[in-house]
């Protein structure tokens, strides 16, 4: 049956495309891509503690993939609440540290299942606060911004979703042929035009593509922060989405995600060197301030927290909260952070990391 947006899209086509999808500026945009990976898995190994990496770029990630769907946060009140986020009752926030936990949480169940509906549903449901289980209920569409017309109407009807997810699923392990980031394109197509959860997809889909790199050890670390690009290419993301559904065009919408990877990685790629060569500034500056001791733990704190408070010091460092409190003023007096008062805390800046995180 043609396709048409004001119906659902029941006759879906299954997977894999019936099309040429490895064409020859597929393969060379997927050598590229692949070229930019394995350059950020490389450059990862020099951070001394992923920690570092991993609080920051997961959670700028969260914001901007919630940011694509107008949920909207500051950076700074993302790491003001970071790890007290029940102080805030922002609900966009607390939406984005959901986003942050569901990544962390489906990553340590590819520990022992590999990625799944199940997972996708896992996901959501944690994103969304609530059970999230396979549409039911009609009526579903997706709509112009301006016009409120349907761009496209998913497909609908318990036997027609649960079909298709099966095949998503079953394409998930078998693309043996098909190289992973190839694939990782094509299955986020098929989740998106699925549709399978009355809310929530977007997000859930673009966690998968992380989960999916994970699962095939193309991505060490889930700090890949794909959503910044579609936030700036945003209009050509939904444009090439629609495309394959309108026109079967596969090759346009898998350069546009393999474009997206190596973009991101050489950015991401760049970021880390930043941050490696600020940190190794800090342990020499450390040396120079009377009256803190030159312990890696505390560097690693401040890096992993650019927002540090002193239970944060007293924790990982394992001492007093007078001695946590001596070294971050000391370092504060050095104009190494700076200090402010965020409800009942005491909150120390990292200011020259936070404002690498800023330039994200």
């Amino acid at each position: 049956m043609q396709w048409n947006p004001d119906l659902p899209y029941n006759s879906l086509p299954l997977l894999p495309p019936a099309t040429e999808i490895e064409t020859k500026q597929v393969l060379r945009a997927t050598t590229e891509a692949r070229a930019a990976l394995a350059t950020l898995n490389q450059v990862v190994r020099f951070i001394p503690e992923p920690v570092i990496l991993l609080n920051a770029l997961p959670l700028i990630e969260a914001q901007a993939s919630s940011e694509i769907e107008n949920i909207l946060t500051t950076r700074d009140d993302l790491f003001q609440h970071f790890e007290n986020e029940t102080i805030s009752s922002s609900p966009e926030l607390k939406e984005t540290f959901r986003y942050r936990r569901a990544v962390f949480s489906a990553i340590d169940f590819l520990d022992t299942r590999p990625l799944s509906f199940s997972v996708a549903q896992y996901v959501c449901s944690e994103i969304k606060n609530r059970q999230m289980d396979i549409r039911t209920l009609p009526g579903t569409f997706i709509g112009n911004a301006t016009t409120g017309a349907a761009v496209y109407t998913p497909p609908e009807g318990r036997d027609v979703l649960h079909s298709l997810i099966s095949n998503w699923e079953e394409f998930l392990h078998s693309t043996t042929e098909l190289d992973p980031l190839i694939a990782m394109a094509v299955m986020h197509y098929q989740f998106e035009a699925i549709h399978p959860f009355s809310d929530g997809n977007g997000r859930t889909g673009r966690v998968l593509n992380i989960l999916f790199l994970l699962e095939k050890r193309l991505l060490t670390l889930p700090i890949l922060y794909l959503s910044r690009f579609i936030i700036t290419h945003k209009e050509e993301y939904y444009s090439k989405l629609l495309a394959v559904t309108q026109n079967a065009a596969w090759e346009e919408w898998i350069l546009f995600m393999l474009n997206a990877v190596r973009e991101t990685c050489e950015r991401t790629t760049d970021l880390v060197e930043e941050i490696f060569s600020l940190y190794n500034t800090y342990v020499a500056l450390f040396r120079e301030v009377p009256g803190v001791r030159n312990d890696p733990y505390l560097v690693n704190v401040l890096f992993a927290k650019p927002f540090c408070r002193i239970s944060d010091v007293v924790e990982k460092c394992g001492v007093t909260r007078l001695t946590a409190t001596k070294w971050l003023e000391s370092l504060q007096q050095a104009g190494i952070l700076e200090d402010k008062k965020v409800g009942r805390d005491r909150i120390f800046i990292n200011r020259r990391f936070y404002d690498i995180l800023r330039e994200i």
